[in-house]
């Protein structure tokens, strides 16, 4: 069974190692490194796996993944750099860190040494997750596969070239808090026109779920869908048009690019 070391136990890494116990990966076969003793102690005891140091946890892990925030990366890598790592073992980094390229790990690794960079987002706490993985200098196609089963245990995954991810960081990685800042607007509306907290949010929440599902199966396009539901001259068009000309459109065009550009200037950082 492939043995599987997770460097960082924050949400993202606590999201991953549920996902891949649910999926029948035994706590023997994970192991986790956690610098904050009272975090170590809570995995172990959620979880039932071992929390150990950094060097500990890699040496003799077929998969290495680093879930740390991008701060802390080149401790990590630099602490990784002293581990016995062998790549003829196939042993496998996976970093998680957002905006961190693969290149930031290769030249401090053994020569060939293979990385796949992931960006998850935080649906995986509920299983719902939307990951990207991409493929480092080193990395084959096998690895890429590999990665992809791991991730499939909490979300939908797809493969993308590594040129692309601060673009994915902007769109999925950074998205579930423009899908929260949504409802938090919507919420606010309710309750001002009338609708108590309660009422208003399961409005909102259903509607979003809703939509979202008939978008995924009904085949039609989102401006297809929208145009179905706005009457000429109804509600929802004098809605809608309020919202475009309040600058909705061009407001996520400017909030995706800068989301991107910051993934961009941290993956330059120390390179």
């Amino acid at each position: 069974m492939t043995r599987i070391a997770l460097i960082g136990g924050g949400r993202i890494g606590e999201a991953l190692l549920a996902g891949l116990l649910d999926a029948g990966r035994a706590a023997k076969d994970l192991v986790v490194a956690e610098a904050v003793p009272a975090r170590a102690a809570e995995l172990e005891e959620l979880f039932g796996v071992r929390v150990t140091t950094v060097a500990d946890a890699a040496e003799g892990a077929d998969i290495i993944v680093v879930a740390v925030k991008p701060a802390d990366v080149d401790a990590v890598i630099n602490e990784l750099a002293t581990v016995d790592i062998d790549a003829e073992r196939e042993q496998l980094i996976v970093t998680m860190a957002a905006g961190i390229p693969t290149s930031r790990f290769e030249p401090k690794l053994p020569a060939g040494f293979p990385v796949v960079r992931v960006m998850p987002n935080t649906p995986m706490l509920v299983g719902e997750g939307m990951t990207a993985v991409a493929p480092g200098r080193y990395a084959k196609e096998s690895h890429v596969e590999l990665v992809r089963e791991l991730l499939t245990s909490v979300g939908k995954v797809v493969t993308v070239t590594e040129s692309q991810m601060d673009a994915v960081t902007a769109v999925s990685g950074s998205g579930p808090a423009y899908f929260f800042l949504v409802v938090e607007a919507m919420m606010e509306a309710a309750v001002g026109l009338g609708i108590t907290h309660r009422t208003a949010k399961t409005l909102i929440v259903q509607t979003m779920i809703g939509s979202a599902a008939m978008l995924e199966r009904s085949g039609d396009s989102a401006y297809e869908l929208r145009a179905a539901v706005t009457s000429p001259a109804g509600t929802t068009a004098a809605a809608v048009r309020v919202l475009e000309e309040k600058g909705l459109r061009s407001a996520f065009i400017e909030a995706l690019r800068a989301s991107r550009d910051r993934s961009a200037e941290q993956g330059a950082v120390n390179e």
